[in-house]
């Protein structure tokens, strides 16, 4: 019977054929051409509407016969059918897959971040992190009633979400202030956190440059659900805002074969790039590696070199057809980025999410990683924020820490894993790490342990001298480096700022707004990560408590947002301890 169905459906489409070269879909998949078998072939995609005068405005890169004409694929077998997925009881999260229904997420497995003794290894270098994707695909997850995956779980963006209010720099020919906090630990007795932020200047409006944009859009079958494809494109349609006459849009898609839908427009013509957006639609599958190289390619035509020239590339992240291995992908980034260009990451939808991909690619491009599961979202990412997603200050930033063994016996960076550099990489102006938007703070949280303390971990050495105090530094606790690039040069840039007893604080409860509010986020992270340092007697009400005390001002909600957050992670690590073997828990 399945298979009478499907034959009584091709002939549908064969008999409804000229009404769908009418549609206005624009998508690879949409065209029409002649393959060596001399028939028309012709994908419906959906979204139909009669054309109007302003299509013809919107050129269409012409699509060779090989690339249009995609082969049917053989039905899946019974076992591999899923459950239609269930919009959650909020509005706008897609719910965990039902027991026996398929989730292909995938994430990158890495472990925490261990104890380092000082008097061992007394350097601790990473590069910045200032993506956010982990802290909106955390969200989504809760507010659809379950606890995320540990390795969905990078503490580093949980904290680098927040605007902290940090001191701005007092002039752009230094374009970073830090800002370091030592408090004792809330959650370790006998311990402490040094809180250390890094604070980029930012750029007026009237004077940001150019922006060059090629926004890639994957339109595969995957894309199709309403936290996908029509989520970005509303979220597009905030950025187009913001563009003026010097700024440039192109639009690449991709779904099966690669092709331009829009040519390079000024952001001034904003109802041509509207226009070109609301003709896309989802179907087919994912030639994600032809799309970038088209992307790319488009991008280093119109290369402005006194402007910014990003590709975006939006997606789920499911590529499965063209370049799909992920160190091929990776390097093939990398390489690109030499150009100039920088790539950018936003992601959608669930199910079949490839984190792992897209945060190789982000850091690869030297672009930001963002996970977009509302509007609100899309409208932070793209409008508010615009001065930190697109304008860079700064490129390969690096952080390192020395601590003093005379004062720290122990330390370990919270979060950070996939950022971690070796000692020598700091100075070394080759090797890659993470670039600042304009405006965008750096926050990291170390944990340390005094000499003298009760809490450390690891026993002194038998044979090993103790420490002596460096001459002059006896008030230290540690010295912090930052090396950056400004955009455009080669040779690296040093800023340095020792970090002594001034810089502590006896009561956590007397520390800054941002140190309180940081420190409750990083302890968020920690439990849903299931950090096996992180005390026990701190709960999920600690981190309520904690947070609702640095609140602030909180014009638009987010943290209000974050406490709530917090109690739905209460709630859900309830309910996954009563449930059974083979549900949906963890």
């Amino acid at each position: 019977m399945t298979h009478i169905k499907i034959l009584l459906l091709a002939a549908a489409s064969t008999f409804t054929l000229a009404a769908c070269q009418s549609s206005s879909t624009v998508s690879d998949e949409a065209v029409a051409a002649k393959p060596a078998n001399g028939r028309n072939v012709v994908v419906v995609t959906g979204n139909k509407r009669e054309p109007s005068a302003r299509d013809a405005a919107v050129p269409v890169q012409a699509i060779t016969s090989e690339q249009a004409y995609v082969p049917p694929p053989p039905p899946p077998p019974p076992v591999a059918l899923a459950a239609p997925r269930m919009m959650s009881p909020v509005a706008g999260f897609v719910a965990q897959p039902a027991p026996g229904e398929i989730n292909r997420d995938n994430y990158e497995d890495v472990e925490i971040n261990g104890v380092k003794v000082v008097a061992k290894e007394p350097v601790s270098t990473f590069s910045i992190d200032v993506d956010t994707a982990s802290y909106t695909n955390v969200r989504r997850m809760l507010n659809a009633g379950h606890l995320p995956p540990k390795d969905a779980v990078r503490i580093e963006e949980m904290i680098n979400y927040f605007d902290y209010e940090y001191a701005l720099p007092k002039s752009k020919e230094t374009p970073f202030e830090t800002t370091v906090k030592v408090v004792p630990s809330p959650w370790s007795e006998g311990r402490q956190l040094m809180h250390l932020a890094v604070q980029g200047y930012d750029i007026k409006k009237a004077v940001r440059p150019p922006l060059n944009l090629t926004l890639l859009v994957d339109v595969s079958g995957s894309m199709s659900g309403p936290d996908r494809l029509p989520l970005a494109i509303k979220s597009l349609k905030m950025l187009i805002n913001e563009l003026g006459e010097g700024d440039k849009v192109s639009i690449v898609v991709y779904a099966g074969a690669a092709g331009a839908v829009l040519e390079p427009t000024s952001g001034a013509e904003k109802g041509k790039i509207l226009s070109a957006l609301d003709r896309l639609s989802a179907g087919g599958s994912t030639a994600g590696g032809e799309g970038l190289r088209l992307a790319y390619s488009l991008a280093k035509q119109n290369f402005n070199k006194l402007g910014v020239n990003r590709v975006i590339l939006l997606s789920d992240g499911d590529f499965n057809v063209g370049i799909s291995n992920p160190e091929q992908l990776e390097d093939f980034v990398s390489r690109e980025r030499e150009s100039g260009v920088y790539l950018s990451i936003l992601g959608f939808g669930g199910g079949n999410y490839n984190d792992a991909m897209m945060q190789k690619l982000a850091q690869s491009g030297n672009g930001m990683a963002a996970y977009i599961d509302n509007l609100n979202e899309g409208r932070k990412v793209l409008s508010d924020d615009l001065s930190g997603s697109m304008f860079s200050i700064a490129n390969d930033v690096k952080i390192q820490v020395e601590f003093n063994p005379a004062k720290v016996a122990e330390y370990r960076l919270v979060g950070y894993e996939t950022r971690i550099l070796d000692q020598e990489d700091f100075n070394n102006d080759k090797v890659d790490a993470g670039e600042i938007g304009a405006g965008t703070s750096v926050t990291a949280i170390y944990e340390i342990t005094p000499v003298g303390s009760k809490a450390t971990l690891v026993d002194p050495s038998r044979y090993q001298p103790a420490s002596t105090p460096v001459a002059g530094a006896t008030s230290e606790l540690a010295f912090v480096k930052v090396r950056y690039k400004l955009p455009g040069e080669d040779s690296s840039k040093l800023i340095t700022r020792p970090v002594t007893s001034a810089d502590e604080i006896s009561d956590i409860a007397k520390a800054p707004e941002s140190t309180r509010f940081a420190t409750a986020v990083a302890a968020y992270g920690s439990m849903l990560r299931g950090d096996p340092y992180f005390g026990k007697s701190f709960t999920w009400d600690s981190v309520i408590a904690l947070a609702n005390g640095a609140k602030g001002e909180d014009a638009f909600g987010y943290r209000a947002e974050f406490i709530q957050l917090a109690r739905a992670a209460k709630t859900a690590a309830s309910q996954e301890t009563l449930m059974p073997v083979g549900g949906v828990g963890q």
